[in-house]
């Protein structure tokens, strides 16, 4: 199963290099490129047989998946807990003031050790959190702008948030194809809104189960106040944990 992800993601990855954005944006990376040797461990360690939850989180956060090539992926929970260590590459037209370290990166991304924080609390054994599990991004791309802010693809204009959205939600029906998860749930309200539209233009007939939590992001003030807890109620309310 993993091959037929590492296929679809390299798909993409095709798809998305073709695309070009504009000022405010002046750099872009792509951790599958670069970190690839990580993600497809990732892939190949996680990803094996069918998922009766599927998490899905936006993009790349700087200090996380863009490092390490692992969704929501601070550094200390995909070393630690999941086991991933590779090397990893530097991007094209790198920002000065956004180097890639991967894993000797010194910052932690807050909304990755939240999301891994709380998993790994609940299920102390990696392997038991995936055998019904999954975490994947809607998109893999991270933008950035001349004083290395980062932009997330909701600031992106139609024009070029179209054809990256495309893309991804082909990408992502791949992936709901072969996990075949009985839950699909956005981490926030943005991929939550991807999972409707892709279910609806890809696999309309799909019997699962839509759902969402709040997103883990030190911008959210509601996170802020106990994501782990409000995450963990959202989960049981809706049927995903009991």
């Amino acid at each position: 199963m993993s091959e037929k992800l590492k296929c679809a993601a390299k798909t993409m990855i095709k798809e998305l290099s073709k695309l070009s954005f504009s000022e405010p944006v002046t750099h872009t990376y792509n951790p599958l490129v670069y970190a690839w040797e990580a993600h497809a461990l990732y892939l190949e360690r996680y990803a094996q047989g069918k998922k009766r939850v599927l998490f899905l989180g936006m993009n790349p956060g700087p200090w996380g998946m863009a490092q390490t090539g692992v969704p929501f992926g601070e550094v200390g929970m995909v070393s630690d807990w999941m086991g991933i260590n590779t090397l990893v590459a530097s991007p094209e037209n790198e920002h000065p003031k956004r180097p890639i370290q991967g894993f000797g990166c010194p910052r932690s991304e807050v909304s990755g050790k939240r999301l891994w924080g709380l998993f790994s609390e609940v299920y102390p054994d990696p392997n038991d959190f995936f055998a019904e599990h999954y975490v994947t991004n809607f998109c893999p791309l991270v933008w950035m702008g001349e004083t290395g802010k980062n932009i997330t693809p909701d600031k992106l204009p139609k024009v070029e948030s179209e054809p990256v959205d495309v893309a991804c939600r082909k990408h992502l029906a791949v992936m709901i194809k072969e996990l075949d998860p009985e839950f699909i749930i956005g981490v926030g309200a943005f991929a939550e809104k991807q999972l409707k539209t892709m279910v609806s233009e890809h696999l309309p007939n799909y019997k699962g189960v839509i759902g969402k939590v709040l997103h883990p992001s030190p911008a959210s003030p509601a996170a802020n106040r106990g994501w782990a807890e409000a995450a963990n109620k959202q989960l049981r309310e809706q049927g995903v944990w009991k």
